[in-house]
């Protein structure tokens, strides 16, 4: 899947295992692609291998009928077995010349970033096809990690034009507005979807104000 494809995303969902259980994923989901998600994540952090394996081939179909791209968190092998559309990994996950030899050219491979640095780093291997930029704000899904708060979403937005970035972390309807007049091009909601009353509408709501 090419890169293009993330550069016309704005809104970038995450079914978190976290606040969506299991046997509700496949509703949860549906109703988010309903809503006209660009990009939905499967993230199940403590679940084995085997049941994120299960659990995204089923969210795979349903994103493929819906035409969005489905990517997988933290596991390229998973990523690859399934021919998932991408895969997303972390600071600390394995660096980029693996992620490649297990997932291929074409994949979508997203990194996380904390920093104008991180984010630097990341645009400069021309195999990074996206970034996650946060947490902007203190977020439960990443406690231990310290909110950077949106004073450099500009910088960041202006030293990679070309290259997607999504930020990420505490990011809500209710704040969004705010995010965007800070610089950001497209964000990534996990709770306030997942938790919202009407799934759909929300994502409207939120799409709404990113375009």
């Amino acid at each position: 899947m090419p890169r293009s494809t993330l550069l016309h995303a704005k809104l970038y969902g995450i079914v978190d295992l976290g606040y969506a259980a299991p046997d509700d994923l496949i509703r949860v989901t549906s109703e988010i692609i309903e809503g006209g998600i660009d990009v939905i994540q499967l993230r199940a952090k403590g679940h084995s291998p085997e049941e994120i394996q299960n659990w995204g081939a089923k969210l795979l179909e349903l994103c493929r009928s819906g035409g969005v791209p489905f990517i997988i968190n933290d596991f390229p092998e998973i990523a690859a077995d399934i021919n998932a559309d991408g895969v997303h990994v972390g600071q600390d996950d394995m660096p980029m010349d693996e992620v490649r030899s297990i997932v291929g050219e074409e994949m979508l491979v997203g990194r996380s970033t904390h920093s104008v640095e991180q984010a630097a780093k990341a645009a400069a291997d021309p195999r990074t096809d996206c970034i996650g930029f946060g947490p902007l704000f203190s977020t439960p899904t990443k406690p231990t990690y310290k909110p950077i708060g949106t004073d450099e979403i500009e910088e960041v937005h202006r030293a990679h034009p070309d290259l997607p970035i999504f930020c990420i972390g505490g990011i809500k309807k209710e704040n969004l507005s705010d995010v965007v007049a800070a610089g950001a091009k497209r964000a990534v909601i996990v709770s306030g979807i997942l938790q919202a009353p009407d799934i759909a509408a929300y994502v409207r709501e939120a799409k709404a104000i990113l375009s």
